[in-house]
């Protein structure tokens, strides 16, 4: 029996889609990072804060706390269902009753505070309390550290702040390498010329003693590449600086200052006819 009687083109798009519709199902699709959270005062401010947190997008993070004899589960996500419970950022689940499940805060009443190694997102509008702070709406507060070692840490919750009138609040904290500052190049400009110029200077010279020596065949300070050259570079030079910083007379005076040149170099004749026997 042939499981599909379509031409193959046919077949292959059907794969394709049916593909397509399992990703959105799980949640790849489900939104578009962190552009589905809705401020709730749009300020280019706040939108560039959550957009450091866009390589935390679509993924759920969960954390079960055991208090006596209740136990709860914690679900979180960055602008995305929850849980897959729509709308929420985080839900509470009670482990022992399934069906009882409490939305701590939606995406869609977020605001997100930045400084320069964390984020503080904060989901608004949740279920409200039943006995506590005066019935208001639950809040989450996702507290975002800076983890340089690692990409993503585990969810940590931290506590439910419930005894007071208003303002109660749900604590959560969170690792993540996304928040962290651009490493800064601690090199100058400087520094990678003087690196690139010794790696120049390092590969011609063991590439230049490598052919003087295994193609040409020198031997000693003749393995040196441009040997000639260089010898007569730095003859040059000892002359220039000779030349420049000696600052001594090089056409020196004698020593006896009391008697001219000439003097010393005229001879008298016949000076010794004297001695001659007669």
């Amino acid at each position: 029996m042939k499981l599909c009687r379509i031409p193959r083109q046919g077949c292959v798009l059907l794969w394709a889609l049916l593909t397509q519709l399992a990703l959105c199902r799980s949640g790849v699709f489900a939104g578009d990072g962190t552009k589905a959270c809705k401020l709730s005062a749009e300020t280019q401010s706040e939108r560039d804060v959550l957009n450091r947190l866009e390589p935390l997008a679509h993924k759920n993070f969960t954390k079960e706390i055991k208090d006596k004899e209740e136990s709860y589960t914690y679900v979180f996500q960055l602008c995305g269902d929850a849980g897959g419970v729509p709308g929420a950022g985080v839900i509470q689940r009670n482990s022992k009753a399934k069906e009882k499940l409490t939305v701590i805060g939606v995406y869609n009443s977020t605001q997100a505070i930045g400084g320069s190694d964390w984020v503080m997102l904060i989901y608004r509008n949740g279920d409200v309390y039943d006995t506590h702070c005066n019935h208001e709406a639950r809040k989450a507060i996702i507290m975002i550290s800076c983890s340089e070692n690692k990409d993503v840490g585990e969810l940590e919750v931290i506590l439910e702040d419930r005894d007071r009138q208003n303002d109660c609040f749900y604590l959560f904290e969170l690792d993540s390498s996304a928040v962290c500052p651009p490493v800064q190049s601690r090199l100058s400009a400087g520094s990678i010329i003087l690196i690139i110029g010794f790696c120049l200077v390092a590969v011609y010279l063991i590439g230049g003693f490598l052919y003087q020596r295994l193609i040409v065949g020198a031997k000693g300070m003749e393995q040196f590449p441009n040997y000639a050259f260089w010898v007569e570079v730095g003859n040059l030079t000892a002359d220039g600086c000779d030349f420049v910083c000696r600052s001594r007379n090089r056409e020196e005076a004698p020593a006896y200052r009391g008697v001219t040149t000439d003097a010393l170099e005229e001879e008298p004749e016949e000076r010794d006819d004297h001695l001659l026997p007669m």
